[in-house]
């Protein structure tokens, strides 16, 4: 049985705790927080676990195969880093780190050592996520000519990192997810309404080499929480709605078409296709527990995960390039 630690219990971390305990072939052995009143709290929630202010009784516990981080960003690196050093498989909330640079040193860390790094972007393995990418790689919606994603509410305002870092992760994941393309420049525009140094809207764009277009609308000062995708092809097109219980994807049975020849302006019309709407079913499943299975699944095959440091850098690339942008107005920044 997998030995874990699990650092940080505030915001997310008690999901992965819950989460991991679930798990037949885990045993979590100690949970590390700076928060006395939340380690109290798990204690009483699961007594057989050990609980601790000091992460390096972690680090230099001997038993522990394999640590799950879910802490700031800015802490992501330095405690992700002392983990691999150590010998120990390594699952790090996203964003994966602050920079491209300190990515490529835990994936070389991890790769030295031939250790697990997985980073948590629990999208990959939701459900109508996995849905939608079987009809787009079954041919169903044709050739995907745009993609855009919102996700809005009022908070959680973060102090380390802007709104784009927070919440643009999960968007970026998915749409690379579907595609299977890496953009090649990416444009970035946002504002800062309540903190002066964070901004709380952005407004991304990626371009891609295909020609394929997406957009990714993030703000912590929505009225109504959103969490929409929608994705346009040249045969149908796909809406899906992450705040709704059932019912998730609709693909509409719609299309427009330019005719393929005409001798005169007259003659030239739009030909508009609508048909019906159909929902596919998705079986429920938490998408957090089968990305945590799919951590300890690598551990013990060594195989790569979707979600493997790789992925993460990759996150991380687009988020460095919208902030370049973002502070140069929107410019276009290219992507290597």
């Amino acid at each position: 049985m997998l030995k874990l630690g699990i650092v940080g219990c505030g915001y997310w971390g008690p999901n992965l705790i819950r989460n991991f305990n679930a798990l037949k072939e885990v045993e979590i052995k100690t949970i590390c927080d700076k928060d006395t009143e939340r380690l109290d709290h798990m204690k009483e929630l699961y007594q057989h676990v050990n609980v601790t202010t000091d992460f390096s009784d972690i680090i230099n516990d001997s038993e522990i195969d394999a640590v799950a981080i879910a802490t700031p960003v800015y802490t992501h690196h330095k405690l992700a880093k002392q983990c691999l050093e150590a010998g120990k498989h390594t699952f790090i909330e996203k964003p994966m780190a602050n920079s491209v640079t300190e990515c490529d040193e835990l994936i070389k860390i991890a790769n030295e050592k031939s250790l697990i790094l997985n980073v948590g972007h629990v999208y990959l393995f939701n459900g109508a996520i996995k849905k939608i990418k079987e009809l787009i790689d079954a041919g169903e919606i044709g050739e995907i000519y745009y993609i855009n994603m919102r996700r809005l509410n009022l908070g959680l305002f973060q102090v380390d990192i802007n709104v784009a870092w927070d919440l643009a992760p999960h968007d970026i994941s998915i749409i690379s997810y579907l595609l299977n393309e890496r953009p090649v420049s990416v444009n970035c525009q946002g504002k800062a309404h309540i903190n002066p140094n964070i901004e709380d809207v952005t407004n991304i764009s990626l371009n891609y080499a295909s020609g394929r277009f997406a957009t990714i609308q993030s703000s912590w000062l929505d009225p109504r929480k959103i969490r929409e995708v929608t994705i346009v092809g040249s045969k149908k097109m796909i809406a899906y709605d992450d705040t709704k219980a059932i019912e998730q994807i609709k693909v509409y049975d719609k299309r427009v078409s330019v005719p393929p020849h005409y001798d005169t302006f007259a003659e030239f019309q739009y030909s508009y296709h609508y048909g019906d709407i159909q929902i596919p079913y998705v079986k429920l499943k938490e998408p957090l527990r089968a990305e945590c299975q799919d951590f300890i699944n690598c551990i013990q095959s060594g195989k790569k995960s979707i979600v493997s440091g790789e992925n993460g850098k990759a996150v991380i690339e687009i988020l460095e390039a919208s902030s370049k942008s973002l502070k140069e107005n929107g410019a276009e920044i290219k992507i290597s």
